[in-house]
């Protein structure tokens, strides 16, 4: 059974970034095929919610490398998987802890 997906704030509006990034960067093409790839992962989530490493045990975080510049972190909740940031790795990396 597919799990539903619901993106918080913080990750829709981390995806945005980056999907003008790289229209800006590095063209549409880039951009379209970024898109494709997080949603053809997110169909791959919906039906393997554990495939993700878990980062952050008390809180059920898991974690998936879309691209080595970019990781999903999220959260499964009863039949719903929460989305709730996409992170650049080549931020510090312990801003990550700040995220969740």
């Amino acid at each position: 059974m597919a799990l539903k997906i619901v993106w918080s704030k913080r990750a829709s509006k981390r995806f945005d970034d980056i999907v003008s990034f790289l229209v800006n960067e590095w063209g549409e093409k880039s951009a379209k095929d970024f898109i494709i790839n997080v949603f053809d992962f997110l169909e791959t989530l919906s039906e393997f919610p554990e495939i993700g490493s878990l980062e952050n045990k008390e809180k059920n975080i898991r974690g998936f490398t879309l691209l080595k510049q970019v990781n999903l972190y999220y959260r499964v909740k009863d039949d719903t998987i929460i989305l709730i940031i996409f992170f650049d790795n080549r931020q510090n990396p312990k801003k990550k802890t700040t995220c969740f």
